[in-house]
């Protein structure tokens, strides 16, 4: 029972009791989308209280035409016994002698059936949740692959996930939270692979969670199960792609999906799963192994190329001869560490007014963004070409990068050690680097190392995250994880071994 509900009694046989309290609590009659529906079975009253939205059309004209010419010596005694077998069997249905079920259930999208007499309500599935289709995601797209993607709705989620992995130990666990928001929250995992403490760790946050509503899903969730704090490193992995979460599940991986978020989140992550892409499993794995090379430069590239450029253009005498051409070629007023700040804070609002551009104006945006913010400044002396250029690269660098969340954390790194520079010189660089890597060797999410393979060091394990393997060649699951089942590909199947037997 929730603190900010009154206390709800139990199931009556009085139907103008169960009636009065229901009407109260679910606002009928003030409420325009809660329909109640009142009629007779067998001589009895009864009535089906309904969210108008959420359910099934088809399911309450069957049920009533079922109940219409029902005479009472159909449904006496025992009603609701012959209620569940005989008339609402071809549907998921249970009953409940607790009249808070009945209004979780109702605004979660059931039907409930109340039956003069009768000290239970059946519970009625029906829901049909306003959806879109699955679509392939805007930030996670392929050249070749699947175009669909996950969509706001938990069932089509799961669903999507079940297509692609038929294994019966593929458990999807729902949960609740939020006092008055009742999210659905599932847990999903490979049972005979995932570490059972994992999995329990993850579930109690989410049923420890307590606070009135989770409208903003995934994010508000991601920040109790991870006990949010003012870290900047994205500690789980987010995707709206079906088959990334079904690799995921199968390295020992446990999802949580929330409804109302096409974003699916998968928890553990270390740094190196916000590097890759599943555009690097798509292509062969020569091209596979470039891609993410091309993909770990750019992301370098974000952080250190332009606050060493920064360093150098202010320090020219750190230079050797051969690369005397590094830095302005002509001073302006502005001090170039100002440039740079200005530029960065000019980027975020390009980016911010990117999103909430009509798609029609984008064009437009962008030309605005390559004469007025660029050119016009470098003309009448605002900036240095160079600083264009380098931000330009660093720009790049962070789009590149596969997790939307950690290039938001490097490029907070990036300034941070402008910053750095510009107080301390060299020593500022050196003491920023030092500080980035002890913070990622300080973060352990749900107390896995943030840094493996590297730290601590698994050579096989690093060997196939520098260089894109053949998918045969992974035949062992992260051990960072800690799965029950360390092995993907037994030397024997048992569909081998029965061939050897007859051999």
């Amino acid at each position: 029972m929730t603190e900010t509900m009154a206390p709800i009694h139990d199931v009556s046989r009085k139907y103008d009791e169960n009636l009065d309290i229901l009407k109260e609590l679910l606002g009928i009659g003030k409420s325009y989308d809660i329909a109640l529906r009142e009629f007779r079975i067998g001589g009895k009253k009864a009535a089906i209280i309904f969210v108008d939205g959420l359910i099934n059309d088809i399911p309450i004209a069957e049920i009533m035409q079922n109940f219409a010419c029902l005479g009472r010596e159909e449904i006496v005694p025992d009603t609701l016994q012959k209620l569940m077998a005989r008339y609402v069997s071809y549907v998921k249905a249970l009953p409940t002698d607790k009249l808070e079920d009945v209004i979780t259930k109702v605004l979660a999208g059931f039907i409930a059936l109340v039956v003069d007499g009768m000290p239970e309500v059946i519970l009625i599935e029906a829901r049909k949740y306003p959806a879109r289709g699955p679509e392939e995601p805007d930030i996670e797209r392929v050249v070749r692959g699947s175009r669909d993607g996950f969509t706001e709705t938990v069932l089509f989620n799961t669903a999507l996930i079940r297509r692609r992995l038929r294994d019966p130990r593929l458990r999807t666990e729902l949960l609740t939270a939020g006092a008055r928001s009742k999210t659905d929250i599932c847990v999903v995992y490979i049972e005979d692979i995932a570490n059972p403490e994992l999995v329990e760790t993850i579930k109690t946050r989410i049923m420890d969670i307590k606070i009135d509503g989770l409208p903003m899903a995934e994010k508000s969730v991601e920040e109790y199960i991870t006990t949010g704090n003012w870290n900047p490193l994205p500690q789980v992995r987010y995707t709206e792609r079906p088959d990334v979460a079904a690799v995921h599940l199968l390295e020992g991986h446990v999802l949580v999906i929330v409804d109302t978020s096409p974003s699916v989140i998968i928890a553990p992550a270390t740094y190196f799963h916000h590097l890759q892409h599943a555009e690097e499993y798509r292509q062969n794995a020569t091209v596979g192994a470039y891609l993410r090379w091309v993909r770990f430069i750019a992301v370098i590239s974000s952080v250190l190329l332009l606050p060493l450029w920064y360093l150098f253009a202010a320090n020219p005498q750190l230079l050797p001869e051969s690369l005397k051409f590094i830095g302005p070629a002509k001073v302006v007023k502005i001090p170039l560490i100002w440039q740079l700040m200005i530029a960065e804070v000019g980027l975020d609002m390009l980016r911010m007014s990117a999103i909430h551009t009509p798609s029609p104006l984008a064009t437009a945006l962008g030309l605005i963004a390559a004469f007025m913010l660029g050119d016009v400044a470098i003309n009448v002396g605002l900036f240095n070409s160079e600083t264009i250029l380098y931000m330009a690269i660093a720009a790049i660098g962070t789009f590149a990068t596969p997790s939307y969340e950690l290039g938001l954390a490097n490029r907070l790194f990036r300034i941070g050690l402008l910053i750095m520079i510009a107080l301390l010189g060299y020593p500022g660089l050196l003491i920023g680097i030092a500080g980035i890597i002890l913070l990622l060797v300080l973060t352990k999410p749900f107390g896995i190392p943030y840094l493996w393979p590297l730290i601590p060091f698994n050579g096989k394990a690093l060997f196939s995250i520098f260089l894109r393997s053949p998918v045969p060649m992974h035949n062992i699951r992260p051990s960072v994880l800690k799965p029950l089942d360390s092995t993907r590909q037994p030397s024997f199947s048992p569909a081998r071994k029965r061939i050897q037997k007859k051999k």
